[in-house]
Protein backbone atom coordinates (compact mmCIF):
# COMPACT_ATOMS: atom_id res chain seq x y z
CA UNK A 1 0.00 0.00 0.00
CA UNK A 2 1.23 3.57 -0.99
CA UNK A 3 1.93 6.13 1.55
CA UNK A 4 -0.78 8.41 0.37
CA UNK A 5 -3.39 5.31 0.57
CA UNK A 6 -2.12 4.67 3.95
CA UNK A 7 -2.69 8.54 4.63
CA UNK A 8 -5.91 8.36 3.29
CA UNK A 9 -6.68 5.42 5.60
CA UNK A 10 -5.38 6.97 8.40
CA UNK A 11 -7.29 10.46 8.03
CA UNK A 12 -10.91 8.52 7.53
CA UNK A 13 -10.19 6.12 10.66
CA UNK A 14 -9.60 9.82 12.72
CA UNK A 15 -12.91 11.06 10.94
CA UNK A 16 -15.06 8.09 11.64
CA UNK A 17 -13.37 8.64 15.70
CA UNK A 18 -14.29 11.94 15.67
CA UNK A 19 -17.60 11.44 14.29
CA UNK A 20 -18.32 8.92 16.51
CA UNK A 21 -17.02 10.84 19.72
CA UNK A 22 -19.64 13.78 18.55
CA UNK A 23 -22.52 11.09 18.70
CA UNK A 24 -21.76 9.68 21.93
CA UNK A 25 -21.23 13.21 23.12
CA UNK A 26 -24.97 14.26 21.65
CA UNK A 27 -26.73 11.40 23.29
CA UNK A 28 -24.87 12.24 26.72
CA UNK A 29 -26.34 15.80 26.37
CA UNK A 30 -29.16 14.57 25.19
CA UNK A 31 -29.53 12.33 28.18
CA UNK A 32 -28.91 14.17 30.97
CA UNK A 33 -31.51 17.09 29.61
CA UNK A 34 -33.99 13.92 29.18
CA UNK A 35 -33.30 12.58 32.55
CA UNK A 36 -33.24 16.33 34.39
CA UNK A 37 -37.14 16.88 32.43
CA UNK A 38 -38.03 13.86 33.81
CA UNK A 39 -37.63 14.05 37.45
CA UNK A 40 -38.56 17.99 37.00
CA UNK A 41 -41.94 16.85 35.57
CA UNK A 42 -42.03 13.22 38.03
CA UNK A 43 -42.18 15.71 40.78
CA UNK A 44 -44.42 18.29 39.39
CA UNK A 45 -46.67 15.57 38.51
CA UNK A 46 -46.73 13.45 42.31
CA UNK A 47 -47.23 17.17 44.36
CA UNK A 48 -50.12 18.26 41.51
CA UNK A 49 -51.62 14.40 42.07
CA UNK A 50 -51.46 14.51 45.69
CA UNK A 51 -52.64 18.31 45.92
CA UNK A 52 -55.68 18.05 44.42
CA UNK A 53 -57.24 14.89 45.88
CA UNK A 54 -59.13 16.80 49.21
CA UNK A 55 -61.01 18.70 46.06
CA UNK A 56 -61.71 15.15 44.06
CA UNK A 57 -61.56 12.36 46.31
CA UNK A 58 -63.10 13.84 49.68
CA UNK A 59 -65.13 16.47 48.29
CA UNK A 60 -63.27 19.55 49.94
CA UNK A 61 -64.55 22.58 48.97
CA UNK A 62 -62.33 25.62 48.33
CA UNK A 63 -64.32 27.96 50.55
CA UNK A 64 -63.47 25.14 53.40
CA UNK A 65 -60.39 25.36 52.36
CA UNK A 66 -59.54 29.10 52.78
CA UNK A 67 -61.48 28.97 55.95
CA UNK A 68 -60.28 29.76 59.38
CA UNK A 69 -60.40 27.15 61.35
CA UNK A 70 -58.19 24.45 61.69
CA UNK A 71 -59.04 21.56 63.29
CA UNK A 72 -57.91 17.96 62.37
CA UNK A 73 -58.95 16.11 65.54
CA UNK A 74 -61.96 18.43 66.03
CA UNK A 75 -65.99 17.15 65.40
CA UNK A 76 -66.32 17.60 62.43
CA UNK A 77 -62.38 17.60 61.38
CA UNK A 78 -61.76 21.28 59.67
CA UNK A 79 -58.92 22.32 57.21
CA UNK A 80 -58.72 26.11 56.73
CA UNK A 81 -55.81 26.67 55.86
CA UNK A 82 -56.02 30.55 55.53
CA UNK A 83 -53.95 31.86 58.33
CA UNK A 84 -50.98 29.95 57.19
CA UNK A 85 -51.44 31.90 54.03
CA UNK A 86 -52.10 35.05 55.76
CA UNK A 87 -48.49 34.08 57.82
CA UNK A 88 -46.66 32.95 55.11
CA UNK A 89 -47.79 36.25 53.12
CA UNK A 90 -47.01 38.86 56.33
CA UNK A 91 -43.88 37.36 57.04
CA UNK A 92 -42.22 37.40 53.81
CA UNK A 93 -43.82 40.96 52.57
CA UNK A 94 -42.41 41.71 56.33
CA UNK A 95 -38.82 40.79 56.17
CA UNK A 96 -38.63 41.87 52.41
CA UNK A 97 -40.02 45.55 53.52
CA UNK A 98 -37.43 45.57 56.40
CA UNK A 99 -34.40 44.09 54.17
CA UNK A 100 -34.66 45.90 50.99
CA UNK A 101 -33.02 49.43 52.08
CA UNK A 102 -30.52 47.74 54.09
CA UNK A 103 -29.48 45.60 51.49
CA UNK A 104 -29.91 48.31 48.92
CA UNK A 105 -27.47 51.09 51.11
CA UNK A 106 -25.12 48.08 51.74
CA UNK A 107 -24.91 47.09 48.30
CA UNK A 108 -24.33 50.75 47.20
CA UNK A 109 -21.50 50.74 49.75
CA UNK A 110 -19.45 47.93 48.35
CA UNK A 111 -20.16 48.28 44.92
CA UNK A 112 -19.93 52.40 44.68
CA UNK A 113 -18.04 53.62 47.68
CA UNK A 114 -15.94 50.76 49.62
CA UNK A 115 -12.28 51.23 49.06
CA UNK A 116 -10.56 47.77 47.75
CA UNK A 117 -10.23 46.61 51.40
CA UNK A 118 -13.63 47.51 52.82
CA UNK A 119 -14.46 45.22 49.36
CA UNK A 120 -11.82 42.54 50.42
CA UNK A 121 -13.65 42.57 53.98
CA UNK A 122 -17.24 42.77 53.46
CA UNK A 123 -17.82 40.56 50.43
CA UNK A 124 -16.27 37.12 52.22
CA UNK A 125 -18.67 38.45 55.34
CA UNK A 126 -21.90 38.41 53.26
CA UNK A 127 -20.92 34.79 52.00
CA UNK A 128 -20.22 33.35 55.31
CA UNK A 129 -23.66 35.20 56.44
CA UNK A 130 -25.46 33.28 53.20
CA UNK A 131 -23.69 30.28 54.32
CA UNK A 132 -24.83 29.90 57.72
CA UNK A 133 -27.52 27.02 58.65
CA UNK A 134 -31.26 28.02 59.25
CA UNK A 135 -31.38 26.11 61.98
CA UNK A 136 -28.74 28.51 63.44
CA UNK A 137 -30.51 31.91 62.07
CA UNK A 138 -33.73 30.27 64.48
CA UNK A 139 -31.59 29.11 67.19
CA UNK A 140 -30.40 32.49 67.61
CA UNK A 141 -33.46 34.72 67.35
CA UNK A 142 -35.41 31.80 70.01
CA UNK A 143 -32.67 32.56 72.63
CA UNK A 144 -32.25 36.34 71.97
CA UNK A 145 -35.07 38.03 69.65
CA UNK A 146 -37.98 36.07 71.67
CA UNK A 147 -37.25 37.32 74.93
CA UNK A 148 -36.36 41.48 73.42
CA UNK A 149 -39.70 40.85 71.65
CA UNK A 150 -41.19 40.05 75.02
CA UNK A 151 -39.95 42.52 77.28
CA UNK A 152 -40.41 45.60 75.19
CA UNK A 153 -43.36 45.13 72.38
CA UNK A 154 -45.73 42.66 74.66
CA UNK A 155 -46.89 39.31 74.20
CA UNK A 156 -45.10 35.78 74.50
CA UNK A 157 -42.31 36.66 71.67
CA UNK A 158 -43.19 33.79 69.73
CA UNK A 159 -44.94 36.20 67.08
CA UNK A 160 -45.32 36.57 63.36
CA UNK A 161 -42.50 40.01 64.14
CA UNK A 162 -40.42 37.68 65.53
CA UNK A 163 -40.62 35.62 62.25
CA UNK A 164 -40.04 38.90 60.22
CA UNK A 165 -36.97 39.61 61.89
CA UNK A 166 -35.34 36.30 62.11
CA UNK A 167 -36.11 36.04 58.24
CA UNK A 168 -35.16 39.54 57.81
CA UNK A 169 -31.83 38.70 58.68
CA UNK A 170 -31.45 35.68 56.59
CA UNK A 171 -32.34 36.88 53.33
CA UNK A 172 -30.33 40.48 54.03
CA UNK A 173 -27.05 38.91 52.85
CA UNK A 174 -28.49 37.10 49.82
CA UNK A 175 -30.53 40.46 48.59
CA UNK A 176 -27.35 42.51 49.15
CA UNK A 177 -24.89 39.83 47.19
CA UNK A 178 -27.23 40.05 44.01
CA UNK A 179 -28.11 43.44 44.19
CA UNK A 180 -24.09 44.24 44.38
CA UNK A 181 -23.37 42.04 41.09
CA UNK A 182 -26.21 44.24 39.87
CA UNK A 183 -24.73 47.76 40.74
CA UNK A 184 -21.08 46.37 39.45
CA UNK A 185 -22.79 45.12 36.04
CA UNK A 186 -23.68 49.07 35.38
CA UNK A 187 -20.59 49.32 32.35
CA UNK A 188 -18.24 52.45 33.63
CA UNK A 189 -18.26 54.28 30.79
CA UNK A 190 -22.03 55.42 32.23
CA UNK A 191 -20.39 56.53 35.11
CA UNK A 192 -17.68 58.03 33.74
CA UNK A 193 -19.82 60.02 31.40
CA UNK A 194 -22.04 61.10 34.31
CA UNK A 195 -19.11 62.56 36.12
CA UNK A 196 -18.00 64.07 32.47
CA UNK A 197 -20.97 66.22 32.26
CA UNK A 198 -20.94 67.43 36.03
CA UNK A 199 -22.85 65.14 38.36
CA UNK A 200 -21.74 63.99 41.75
CA UNK A 201 -21.52 60.35 42.63
CA UNK A 202 -24.66 60.76 44.63
CA UNK A 203 -26.69 61.63 41.81
CA UNK A 204 -24.72 59.17 39.61
CA UNK A 205 -26.12 56.72 41.81
CA UNK A 206 -29.30 57.70 42.65
CA UNK A 207 -30.02 58.86 39.37
CA UNK A 208 -28.14 56.19 36.97
CA UNK A 209 -27.02 53.58 39.07
CA UNK A 210 -29.60 52.79 40.45
CA UNK A 211 -32.32 53.12 37.62
CA UNK A 212 -29.57 50.94 35.18
CA UNK A 213 -29.89 48.52 37.62
CA UNK A 214 -33.15 47.90 38.50
CA UNK A 215 -34.06 44.56 37.04
CA UNK A 216 -30.87 43.53 38.97
CA UNK A 217 -31.94 45.08 42.17
CA UNK A 218 -35.60 43.60 41.59
CA UNK A 219 -34.36 40.31 41.18
CA UNK A 220 -32.38 40.26 44.03
CA UNK A 221 -35.54 41.18 46.48
CA UNK A 222 -37.45 38.31 44.56
CA UNK A 223 -34.66 36.59 45.21
CA UNK A 224 -34.60 37.14 49.09
CA UNK A 225 -38.90 37.08 49.08
CA UNK A 226 -38.87 33.24 47.66
CA UNK A 227 -36.56 32.46 50.02
CA UNK A 228 -37.79 33.69 53.12
CA UNK A 229 -41.30 32.46 51.95
CA UNK A 230 -40.15 28.92 51.69
CA UNK A 231 -38.52 28.88 54.86
CA UNK A 232 -39.38 26.26 57.35
CA UNK A 233 -37.10 25.92 60.33
CA UNK A 234 -36.08 28.82 61.78
CA UNK A 235 -39.20 30.36 61.45
CA UNK A 236 -41.01 27.38 63.12
CA UNK A 237 -38.69 28.39 66.32
CA UNK A 238 -39.68 31.56 66.83
CA UNK A 239 -43.07 31.99 65.04
CA UNK A 240 -44.97 29.98 67.89
CA UNK A 241 -46.97 27.42 65.42
CA UNK A 242 -50.39 28.39 66.43
CA UNK A 243 -52.81 26.99 64.30
CA UNK A 244 -54.91 30.17 64.44
CA UNK A 245 -56.19 33.47 63.01
CA UNK A 246 -53.22 35.91 64.80
CA UNK A 247 -55.09 39.33 65.30
CA UNK A 248 -51.64 41.30 65.22
CA UNK A 249 -48.00 41.00 64.41
CA UNK A 250 -47.11 39.84 68.36
CA UNK A 251 -50.01 37.09 68.41
CA UNK A 252 -48.33 33.46 67.45
CA UNK A 253 -48.87 32.33 63.59
CA UNK A 254 -47.69 29.50 61.83
CA UNK A 255 -47.16 29.57 57.93
CA UNK A 256 -46.90 27.09 55.00
CA UNK A 257 -43.69 25.56 55.84
CA UNK A 258 -44.00 25.50 59.34
CA UNK A 259 -47.14 23.78 59.52
CA UNK A 260 -46.33 21.08 56.62
CA UNK A 261 -42.47 20.03 58.73
CA UNK A 262 -44.93 19.87 62.39
CA UNK A 263 -47.56 17.68 61.04
CA UNK A 264 -46.90 15.36 58.08
CA UNK A 265 -44.93 13.24 60.28
CA UNK A 266 -48.41 12.95 62.45
CA UNK A 267 -50.80 12.84 59.83
CA UNK A 268 -51.76 9.05 58.61
CA UNK A 269 -50.99 8.28 54.84
CA UNK A 270 -54.49 8.32 52.83
CA UNK A 271 -56.39 10.66 55.34
CA UNK A 272 -57.73 13.69 54.16
CA UNK A 273 -55.06 15.95 56.46
CA UNK A 274 -52.29 14.40 54.72
CA UNK A 275 -53.60 15.43 51.56
CA UNK A 276 -54.69 18.47 52.42
CA UNK A 277 -50.71 19.42 53.59
CA UNK A 278 -49.67 18.51 49.69
CA UNK A 279 -52.08 20.78 48.92
CA UNK A 280 -50.18 23.25 50.91
CA UNK A 281 -47.13 22.14 49.47
CA UNK A 282 -48.87 22.20 45.33
CA UNK A 283 -48.87 26.50 46.61
CA UNK A 284 -44.90 26.71 47.55
CA UNK A 285 -44.15 24.99 44.34
CA UNK A 286 -46.73 27.76 42.61
CA UNK A 287 -44.90 30.46 44.07
CA UNK A 288 -41.09 28.95 43.77
CA UNK A 289 -42.40 28.58 40.09
CA UNK A 290 -43.83 32.55 40.14
CA UNK A 291 -40.66 33.67 41.14
CA UNK A 292 -38.94 31.66 38.60
CA UNK A 293 -41.05 33.53 36.01
CA UNK A 294 -40.92 36.67 37.14
CA UNK A 295 -36.45 36.61 37.84
CA UNK A 296 -36.48 35.12 34.07
CA UNK A 297 -38.69 38.29 32.44
CA UNK A 298 -36.63 40.55 34.71
CA UNK A 299 -33.28 38.98 33.14
CA UNK A 300 -34.57 39.65 29.57
CA UNK A 301 -34.13 43.71 30.15
CA UNK A 302 -30.80 44.77 29.47
CA UNK A 303 -29.19 46.40 32.58
CA UNK A 304 -28.37 49.51 31.34
CA UNK A 305 -30.30 51.84 29.11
Amino acid sequence: MSDGRRKSASRRRVDLFRELQEKLGFLYLAASVALVLLVAGAVYFFIFYQGILPFTRYRLSLVEFLSTTWSPLGSPPQYGALAFLYGSAVVTLGAALLATPLSLGAAIFVAEIAPRWGDRILTPVLEILVGIPSVVYGYIGMRLLVPFVRDHFGGIGYSLFTGILVLTVMILPTVTSVATDALRAVPTEIKHGSYALGATRWQTISRLSLRAALPGLLTAVIFGMARAFGEALAVQMVIGNAPRFPKSLLDPGATITSIITMSMGFAAEGTLEYYVLWTLAVILLLMSALSIFVVRLLGRRRVYA
